[in-house]
């Protein structure tokens, strides 16, 4: 049974960037468990993985504009620590939700801290890297009409309510 859209399918794989740094990896774990063509997983993943079969394995590279985006610079800005009342110690690498230049709630992260400036930065931490993955698909199986309604995988490997 070939990939394709409504099914739930596990993956074993190893995400590295061009450097060769492992970034992400269900080694040692739980395969990965996603419905095809509900957007769990990155775009371009997601295309390449269509149509294989279980055994198959394969290293992809994924550009930016198919992964997490282009780095954007206007997603950058410096805020005041007052901002974050209630936060006893502010550190780079801490992340907060915070409403995005379109209303919608977004993650940013921490990225300097100079005095009472605290720099935070709305991109994804992969946007504007190409990202390598060595796939392994380990099971392919229909979605049920709830998986497809909810728009992903339930129960093992998945998403639990």
């Amino acid at each position: 049974m070939p990939i394709a859209a409504n099914k739930a399918v596990s993956i074993d794989y190893t995400l590295t960037n061009d450097a060769g740094e492992v970034i992400d990896s269900s080694a040692g774990g739980a395969p990965l468990v996603y419905l095809q063509g509900a957007g769990n997983i990155i775009p371009g993943l997601e295309k390449a993985l269509d149509g294989k079969n279980v055994g198959d394995q394969l290293k992809v590279s994924i550009e930016p504009e198919d992964a997490y985006g282009e780095y954007q610079a206007e997603l950058v800005s410096t805020l005041s620590r007052s901002m974050f009342e209630g936060v006893d110690e502010l550190e780079v690498g801490m992340q907060f939700h915070a409403s995005g230049p379109d209303g919608s709630m977004q993650i940013v992260t921490v990225r300097d801290l100079d005095g009472d400036d605290v720099t935070v930065d709305g991109n994804h931490p992969l946007a504007g890297q190409r990202l390598n993955f060595d796939v392994k698909i380990v099971e392919i199986r229909d979605a049920s009409q709830e998986e497809v309604a909810h728009g992903h995988v339930h129960g093992e490997g998945g998403h639990h309510h």
